[in-house]
């Protein structure tokens, strides 16, 4: 087996839906397992979050919500974008819920409904998306009763949310999702007004849910963190999570190599003095940046921080031990804890000027993942 694996620590992802659902009590908590479970691996991220308490499943795409329904996962699952014409049979035949925001959308998931044979004692569950200000997908608000109204006159559709999205939740003092949540707040009592009931109302992702409990309603929808990142730097701390994942390899290679040489690519990376350099088997293929050495990056080994030396290659990175003894074999930590040092997807987010959200979705599935177990 590749000596390469990211391990995933089930147990937390539990601890920290657990922890996020006592916060946000008593909204209904949404666990989102999109994009594999932000790298972390779909199906085993659900059944953790479920583990915890989660009472609802998101993902992003149908064929996501296909993956949990084929594994047994029988939970609701809603998908958070709107399907596309030659995907809605599926996600109707798969019973999942359906996100709209458009007339012709409405249209095309009530025809999937009666072909599917759905009738209103088994309807279709549907969530109407309004754009508050992101601008990225949602109804606009003046559009938002119409399309109310347009599910609840479809027999084999039932209306079980309306929601919107956050832009700036991460950004603390940032008075923009107080503006979004009061045009949210509006649009919901137009719905109402006119006589279409709303069962429920979400707008809080991470973010939301940690720094502005007026957002909470009735269902948060948490993603980052739940596998234990915190949804920005400004956050940090504020909630006891731990993270899930750690990247984890041996040393493949071990050589001396002398002062003022150049090492990887570009041979811009010369050390000072005679020094060792451990060859470890990943690279930009397996979702380092390649530009984590240049940026003053370092990973773990005998837990201590060690510098990447020289540019991130497809397959391999080089590692600066100095004087230090290493052998073939001996581990590595890319992203996790080795003793009482750590690197965090944070440690790599921040150089590169992203989220560590980047970070863990980008690690790639040639990764073997290995799971450690939640234990009851």
């Amino acid at each position: 087996m590749r000596p390469v694996w990211a391990e995933v620590d089930l147990g937390a992802i539990a601890h920290n839906v657990a922890t996020l659902r006592a916060l946000v009590a008593p909204a209904a908590f949404c666990a989102v397992v999109k994009a594999d479970g932000y790298g972390h691996g779909a199906v085993p991220s659900a059944r953790a979050a479920l583990a915890g308490g989660a009472d609802v499943l998101a993902v992003a795409l149908v064929s996501e919500g296909v993956e949990l329904r084929e594994a047994g996962i029988a939970t609701v699952v809603m998908v958070l974008s709107q399907a596309s014409t030659d995907e809605i049979d599926r996600l109707v035949a798969a019973d999942l819920d359906a996100t709209v925001y458009t007339a012709s959308g409405v249209h095309d998931l009530a025809e999937a409904a009666e072909r599917a044979g759905r009738t209103p004692q088994r309807p279709v569950r549907v969530h109407l998306k309004v754009d508050t200000g992101m601008h990225r997908v949602g109804a606009q608000p003046d559009e938002a009763v119409d399309l109310a109204r347009a599910i609840a006159d479809q027999p084999a559709l039932e209306l079980r949310s309306v929601f919107t999205h956050c832009a700036v939740a991460d950004e603390p003092g940032n008075d923009f999702t107080a503006v979004q949540l009061e045009r949210f707040a509006g649009i919901v009592a137009d719905i109402e007004a006119a006589g279409i009931e709303v069962p429920c109302t979400h707008a809080a992702n991470t973010a939301a849910a940690i720094d502005h409990p007026e957002a909470r309603l009735g269902m948060v929808r948490c993603g980052i963190g739940i596998y234990g990142i915190d949804p920005a730097p400004a956050l940090a701390g504020r909630v006891p999570l731990v993270p899930a994942m750690s990247l984890r390899a041996r040393v493949s290679h071990v050589k001396r190599v002398a002062a003022g040489e150049g090492i990887s690519y570009g041979l811009r990376y010369r050390p000072a003095v005679d020094t060792t350099i451990a060859t470890v088997p990943l690279g930009y293929a397996d979702g380092l940046p390649r530009r984590l050495g240049a940026l003053g990056a370092t990973v773990l080994v005998g837990g201590e921080h060690r510098p990447i030396a020289g540019s991130v290659t497809m397959d391999q990175i080089l590692v600066d031990l100095g004087q230090d003894p290493v052998e073939v074999g001996d581990e590595v930590v890319l992203i996790g804890r080795q003793g009482e040092a750590s690197v965090e997807a944070a440690d790599w987010a921040g150089p590169l000027d992203t989220i560590a959200y980047e970070i863990v979705c980008g690690i790639s599935p040639r990764v073997p993942r290995r799971y450690l177990e939640v234990h009851r």
